[in-house]
């Protein structure tokens, strides 16, 4: 990269003009890069406002091969009036102005990748709270998020209260939450009413307000859910109540496995909080065994102490080794911790459960096998893998399956004793045999 500017720097100034002048009128994102690097902040302002009225203007369809570009001029304008507007009242109240082309926007474009809405959501979310935290006139400000989150048919409004604490004190944000209570209440409308509502919601969440959650919560949905009183419970913990946080956990009388995890992950810090050891060594028992790993190994290790690895690890291994469905997970979790012999002797007897679909789980743990020259197992991996890509006669993938089958010749020459598994010889007949008119496969793999 060095040697390239030193090149473009050698050939002068004049030349690098005229050569930008010439990209200029074949690009478009050329020419807005050039136009970037030389307006004033009141040209680089104009032309956002010029751009603003032609998204609301613009008719013609992006379709998702184009999503990429536009999203990137979008940005591009935000970039702009970052750059060039030096206070917060008047750059908060240009934000405001891009977000009111959502509609415009998103009627005129397949953004199924998400790319346009993330530059809503995240880029234009964070300018705006950039701006607002230098507007002074926090009452204007208030007006304007009300406008905002009044017209937010598109979803992509939401991110603009999470950062509120950053722009607005607690005693705005409570007044802000109020004026969203009066305006939930007098609409009657569903959606409508439950936005005003989540709005209360995203500022009791900054507050740290339980019972001002709470209220919104169910005035909104009723009867609270699994999902309700678990959101509610964390709003409370948060606040400094796992008394109270912890009677809506237990509230959900039906949680089932239903957001399981955060349950769980709920009871064990409001167990800490209520300074309860042997409910918080329950859970984190529970949340280990369901998902064995070395992170969840460690946070158990960080309640029990250390000095309990070697047997947890010892006492676990012999729990997977006598469980009867194979679980990739815990063939990683004896990995990981060292466990090899286990491991292999777990691959051995889960053979017909290997299922090659689970490429992202399974090849890492043939990897791992085959560096540990446990090279039967590693063997049993590879073959499900090939299996699974020669069952679904997808050619794109033909190439994995070559490299795997010609991975499985050169393990094959070190493998005596192929215990219940068919030899190499054997496993090639029966897949020639399955598979024999596979003739892009074969081709490649015998060439």
């Amino acid at each position: 990269m060095t040697a390239k500017r030193d090149k473009f720097v050698a050939l002068g100034p004049e030349l690098l003009a005229d050569v930008l002048i010439e990209l200029t009128g074949l690009y478009d994102e050329a020419d807005q890069l050039v136009e970037k690097l030389t307006a004033t902040p009141k040209e680089k302002v104009k032309r956002f406002k010029t751009k603003l009225t032609g998204l609301k203007r613009a008719r013609r369809f992006v379709d998702w091969r184009e999503i990429g570009g536009f999203a990137w001029k979008l940005q591009g304008m935000l970039a702009d009036l970052e750059e060039s507007v030096p206070d917060g009242t008047t750059g908060v109240g240009l934000v405001a102005r891009f977000f009111e082309c959502d509609q415009a926007v998103f009627e005129r474009c397949d953004d199924s990748s998400g790319l346009v809405g993330d530059i809503f959501r995240y880029e234009a979310t964070e300018l705006f709270a950039r701006f607002a935290a230098d507007c002074p006139d926090k009452d204007w400000l208030m007006e304007l998020i009300i406008d905002l989150f009044g017209g937010n048919d598109y979803g992509v409004r939401d991110n603009l209260l999470k950062s509120a604490a950053r722009f607005l004190p607690d005693d705005d944000m409570r007044e802000l939450a109020d004026r969203f209570r009066v305006l939930a209440e007098d609409d009657k409308e569903g959606y409508p009413r439950n936005q005003w509502y989540t709005g209360v919601e995203k500022l009791a969440r900054h507050l740290g307000d339980g019972p001002l959650f709470e209220k919104a919560r169910l005035a909104a949905w009723g009867e609270p859910g699994t999902a309700a009183c678990l959101d509610i419970a964390s709003v409370y913990l948060k606040s400094g109540e796992p008394q109270t946080a912890l009677a809506w956990v237990m509230r959900d009388k039906k949680p089932g496995t239903f957001q399981e995890d955060k349950r769980d992950y709920l009871l064990q810090t409001i167990y800490q909080e209520l300074d309860e050891p042997e409910k918080v060594t329950d859970i984190v028992w529970k949340r280990f065994r369901k998902c064995r790993s070395v992170n969840s190994l460690e946070e158990l290790l960080a309640v029990i102490g250390q000095e309990s690895r070697e047997s947890v690890i010892t006492e676990q291994a012999l729990e997977i080794l006598s469980e009867q469905n194979f679980c990739n997970t815990d063939t990683a979790f004896l990995i990981n911790t060292g466990c090899m012999d286990q491991a292999e002797k777990y691959l051995l007897q889960s053979v017909e459960q290997l299922n090659g679909d689970h490429y992202y789980s399974l090849l890492p743990l043939a990897q791992a096998m085959e560096k540990a020259n446990r090279n039967l197992a590693s063997t049993m991996l590879y073959r499900a893998l090939l299996d699974s890509i020669l069952k679904r006669a997808s050619t794109k993938t033909y190439s994995h399956g070559i490299r795997y089958l010609k991975k499985l010749d050169t393990l094959a020459k070190t493998i005596c004793d192929w215990q219940k598994l068919s030899s190499h010889e054997i496993y090639k007949k029966e897949i020639r045999l399955a598979h024999g008119r596979k003739h892009s496969f074969w081709g490649r793999y015998d060439k």
